[in-house]
This record gives C-alpha cells, structure tokens and sequence, in this order.
C-alpha cells in the first residue's frame, strides 16, 4: 500500500528542507550519536537491517535514515533491496514495467515521482488518475475545460518534471503551474491555466504564454517554432530561488517562459479540453545543470 504522502495526506507543499528530508538521504543535516550508533540496533550486520528495512514504509524509512550515520548510509543506496521492495509493494505493474519512468534510474526515485504525481483530489470532477498513477484521463465531458495539480507544491528550491500528451490537444491544452487557489474547472473551452493571477501556463496548441488572463507572448521566442507532437516529452524546470518557469524539449532548452514569480506555494498543473485524451506527469527531482 503506498503511504500517506503519497496520497496527499501529507502536508502539499514543501520547502527545500522538508523535501531534502524526505526524498533525500544521503548527506542530510542531522545530529547523529557520536560515532553513528543507535545501540544494539546500530551494530546489527546489513543485511540484517536491509531485510528489516525492507518491511517498512516510506515515511518510516525517512525517519529511519535520521536515527544514524550507519542506517543513513544504508538506506543511501537508491536502487537496494530496500527501496526494490517498498517500489513493487507501491507503484504498479505498469509504472514499472513501461516506459513510463524510464528517465528515473533508481528506485528511490519512482518512489519520488509517485509521491509527486498528479493528483486524484486535487483535480477537476471530470477528469481522474489512472491505476499506474502517473496518468490523467478526461472523460468527454462537453463545454468544460479540466485540470489537476501535483500532490505536493513547492515553495523553495529548484524543480524539475516532465508532461506528456497521450491523445489528441484539441483547442487547448496548457502545462504549467498554479497556486493552491487556481481553479481547476470552468465551463467552455478555454485556457484555465494562466486564466487569472494564481496560474501560469504554455498552451501547446497555439505555443501562447498565458497569466493573469491574458497572452504574454508566443513561446519558444524564436521563427516559425515547432509544433508539440503527441507523445513529446516537455520537461518543466521550476526555480523557486530565481523565480522562474523554464521549459526544455528532448534536449534543448527553449528559454524562460516566467520571471517574478510570487514567494507561494506553487504546483505542478495541467488542464484539457478533449474527451479521452491523456497527460501524464513524472516529477524528476532537482534539474541537472547544463
């Protein structure tokens, strides 16, 4: 069963330091007992405490890595037994056997991305997430324009995730970012994301910067730019420090689409406009540089 984070019962917005403490463990702050000891516990042989570890759930894992330098440095291993078996008991058959997640290389990383994923609460009534998780579908609902936000906002920190259509745009069909007070349905079709001063957003179809309502430009800023391509993978580089939105294509970076963003909470958005069609949203942690 996945944990409570993973659902969204957690707190949905994280700064830097409460995402770093509970996707990271390697390197944490932390005051660990002189010599990294926990007691008997932390004298126990490895794959003693991996095969004990192995039973636990994420939450408990994440405490766990703070008890000592010696259980830190266990659990450190992204792709051990641990987080294999935490992985198979949470994701499903299809996260994990399709290429779904094929650009996160560990499995303490799927374990992430899930945690991140769109949401099935926060979202419009008509639209919902598939069983792999990672998958939105709208049902084909007349004159309404959908959208859902990722389970967990950010208020510092750098970001990265990628988005891809799975069917047909139709009028419209926007990614970006919103504020826990963005309005995730309205009637008609139209580009909510960017329909008022708590979104902002790239309409994929037409390639317009959408805020506040209004157009701020066509986007990437360069002649007679590409068409999206159903099935292309966008990924979505949030910095909370600078106060940016940037997008990159395959392996290009097309430029800053937003500058002076607000000091809120801010989460990963979609919203659309055709019946059956399919986004899905994979979160990849801190952007690499270059």
């Amino acid at each position: 069963m996945s944990v409570a984070a993973a659902r969204g019962g957690s707190s949905p917005c994280l700064g830097a330091a409460a995402a770093a403490a509970s996707c990271s463990s390697a390197g944490s702050s932390y005051a660990a007992p002189a010599g990294g000891g926990a007691g008997v516990a932390g004298r126990l042989p490895v794959r003693v405490l991996e095969h004990i570890f192995s039973y636990l759930e994420l939450s408990d894992l994440m405490r766990c890595s703070l008890v000592s330098w010696h259980w830190n440095n266990i659990l450190g291993d992204e792709n051990s037994e641990v987080w294999r078996s935490l992985s198979s008991r949470t994701l499903s058959d299809e996260a994990l056997r399709s290429d779904i997640l094929c650009n996160l290389p560990t499995y303490k990383g799927k374990l992430k991305a899930f945690q991140h994923a769109l949401s099935s609460h926060d979202c419009s009534r008509n639209v919902y997430v598939k069983k792999n998780g990672f998958t939105l579908h709208r049902n084909p609902i007349a004159q309404s324009t959908d959208g859902a936000r990722g389970k967990i906002g950010f208020t510092e920190g750098r970001h990265a995730w990628e988005i891809w259509w799975e069917g047909p745009l139709g009028t419209v069909a926007v990614i970006g970012i919103a504020t826990k007070r963005a309005a995730m349905q309205c009637q008609g079709y139209v580009a909510l994301l960017g329909s008022d001063d708590q979104s902002w957003g790239w309409n994929l179809v037409d390639n317009n910067l959408l805020h506040n309502g209004e157009v701020n430009g066509n986007f990437p800023q360069c002649n007679n730019a590409p068409k999206y391509q159903i099935g292309e993978r966008i990924r979505v580089i949030l910095d909370m420090d600078d106060k940016t939105l940037a997008f990159e294509r395959g392996f290009e970076f097309l430029g800053v689409a937003f500058r002076g963003l607000p000091k809120v909470c801010l989460f990963p958005a979609v919203s659309a406009v055709y019946g059956n069609t399919e986004v899905t949203m994979v979160y990849l942690g801190k952007p690499l540089d270059g």
